[in-house]
């Protein structure tokens, strides 16, 4: 199999996973069948192996330039990977149930939104922050294509979450988007929501600040590519 076919192959599969199950209401049905906790296993698993078979392939298939990688370029993902860190660490477990990592079959309390008070969607906003920023050094088509695609897809889903958020919700969305927010510093400057949420977003805050310095030194060695700026 060529560089591009197998990478065309990985990419669509990917897409193809985090779609089909949508369809017909294929997702409900297996959910029925295996269980929630067996079929969301099942499906992180097949999603991570999908995600390494795409960035191998990538690397894999060949190079053409758009653009050249400029000194500052490497800047942009150094700047932005702490955040997007920082946002996975906090939104893992998010107190409403209508973003990925949100507490399934939660009820979201308008007077206790958390961390949802910050962001609503704060993995995808990860995922949109780590595939953006990554484009500015990765000017390579194949690079492009891989994480433009994760651009993409991580913006529209925070638009099917909230139109699903919208059908779910009825007469009380008003208040649900009324006190929560796509990305808002405003919380950290309020007195009430950090007496409630500062210490335990500070201590999330922390872990995704200690597995960005992690990652960082890792990227070498499982990319193949030093990511510091000099």
């Amino acid at each position: 199999m060529t560089g591009w076919a197998e990478y065309s192959l990985a990419l669509a599969m990917f897409v193809a996973s985090h779609f089909l199950p949508r369809l017909g209401g294929l997702r409900e049905r297996l959910i029925g069948a295996v269980g929630r906790r067996a079929y969301f296993s099942a499906y992180g698993a097949l999603s991570i192996a999908l995600l390494v078979w795409v960035i191998s392939a990538a690397l894999r298939a060949p190079h053409v330039d758009l653009w050249p990688q400029l000194p500052w370029t490497r800047w942009v993902p150094n700047l932005a990977m702490p955040l997007a860190l920082i946002l996975v660490a906090c939104g893992i477990g998010l107190r409403q149930p209508f973003t990925l990592g949100g507490r399934r079959g939660a009820a979201f309390d308008p007077a206790r939104p958390g961390f949802a008070a910050i962001s609503r969607h704060p993995l995808f906003l990860a995922l949109a922050l780590w595939s953006g920023a990554h484009l500015a050094p990765n000017g390579d088509l194949a690079m492009v294509i891989l994480f433009a695609s994760f651009l993409a897809m991580s913006l529209a889903a925070i638009f099917a979450f909230d139109a699903c958020a919208r059908r779910s919700l009825g007469g009380k969305a008003g208040a649900f988007f009324a006190r929560t927010a796509i990305l808002s510093p405003a919380p950290l400057i309020n007195r009430d929501w950090l007496r409630a949420n500062a210490r335990r977003t500070t201590i999330r805050a922390g872990i995704g600040l200690v597995l960005w310095v992690a990652l960082l030194h890792l990227h070498t060695m499982v990319i193949g590519v030093s990511p510091f700026p000099v």
